[in-house]
C-alpha cells in the first residue's frame, strides 16, 4: 500500500495520494491539452512557416506532454487530512489551495469508481456540503480502501454530531 491506512481515530497528519494514481492523473492532463494541435493547424496555414503535417502532431504531443507533466505534479502535491474538526484537502505548490469542510457542514458522501480507477484500486471521494458555493469537495486518486474507511469515518462523525 502506498499510503498509511486510516486509523479508527482521526489523524492530524496530512496524507498523500497513492503514487499508482499518477498515471491516471497524467492521462487526464494529457487529454486536456492535447487539442493544442488545432490552433497549430491554423497558425501554420496562416504563416506558411511550417507544414501543418508537422505542426499539428508536434503541437498535440507537446500539449499532451505538458498537460501530463502538470497533472502528475498536481497529483503528487495533493494531500488530505481527517481530524476531529473535519476533512481538509491541500493542493498545489505555487498556487496553493486548502479546503476545510467542518463535520457540521457535511450533507452526504459519494464514492465514484470508473473502470480505470477500479483497475488501479483507486476511488474518488465526493463530500457534499451545505451551502451553494463549492457545494462539494472532490478528491480523486484515493486508495479504494482508504476512501471507503474515510467515507465511513466521516459518516460516523456526522451521525454522532447529529445525535448530540
Amino acid at each position: 500500500m502506498d499510503t498509511p491506512a486510516i486509523d479508527a481515530a482521526p489523524s492530524p497528519d496530512w496524507q498523500a495520494l497513492p503514487t499508482r494514481g499518477a498515471w491516471l492523473a497524467a492521462l487526464g492532463g494529457a487529454a486536456l491539452l492535447f487539442p493544442f494541435g488545432f490552433p497549430a493547424f491554423f497558425l501554420s496555414r496562416a504563416t506558411d512557416m511550417v507544414s501543418p503535417w508537422l505542426a499539428v502532431p508536434v503541437a498535440a504531443l507537446a500539449g499532451a506532454g505538458l498537460g501530463a507533466w502538470v497533472a502528475v505534479k498536481r497529483h503528487r502535491r495533493t494531500r488530505w487530512r481527517l481530524d476531529d474538526r473535519g476533512f481538509a484537502v491541500r493542493r498545489g505548490n505555487w498556487w496553493q489551495s486548502e479546503t476545510h469542510v467542518p463535520i457540521s457542514r457535511v450533507q452526504h458522501l459519494d464514492l465514484k469508481r470508473g473502470p480505470l480507477e477500479r483497475n488501479a484500486r483507486l476511488s474518488t471521494l465526493v463530500v457534499h456540503t451545505a451551502g451553494t458555493r463549492m457545494a462539494a469537495v472532490t478528491v480523486s486518486g484515493l486508495d479504494a480502501d482508504d476512501a471507503e474507511r474515510l467515507r465511513e469515518r466521516l459518516a460516523t462523525q456526522v451521525d454522532h454530531d447529529d445525535a448530540l
